[in-house]
């Protein structure tokens, strides 16, 4: 019911910037928290940022001062942008929303994932 299109991830310079975009359809009421995960390979999956209905945010300490996560709610959209990335932020990002459907009826989806590699 609810579907989650990913898009920005590819190919960076260690020292570049990307931009990832996450919008949510569907029969969506409203949508509560957002977030950006990711997972490495043989790394288990973790979150890089989130970020509430009211605007609130969080961090992964790996990548404060360096990612901004943001949101358009009229778009239902979720964007993370990464400036100054590493070698080590090489992972596939998935994004998480929550939210309701209607009265009572929450909902999580998560995104497909898109790979985000960073080459030295």
């Amino acid at each position: 019911q609810v579907q989650l299109r990913e898009s920005g991830g590819g190919l960076v310079q260690a020292g570049g910037s990307l931009r990832l975009s996450c919008g949510a359809s569907g029969s969506i009421s409203s949508i509560n928290t957002m977030a950006w995960y990711r997972q490495a390979p043989e790394k288990q999956r973790e979150l890089v940022a989130s970020i509430t209905a009211g605007g609130t945010t969080n961090y992964a300490d790996s990548v404060k001062g360096r990612f901004t996560i943001s949101r358009d709610n009229a778009k239902k959209t979720v964007y993370l942008q990464m400036d100054r990335v590493k070698l080590e932020d090489t992972a596939i990002y998935s994004c998480n929303v929550e939210g309701l459907l209607g009265p009572g009826r929450r909902f999580t989806s998560r995104g497909q994932g898109t790979q985000v590699t960073v080459s030295s």
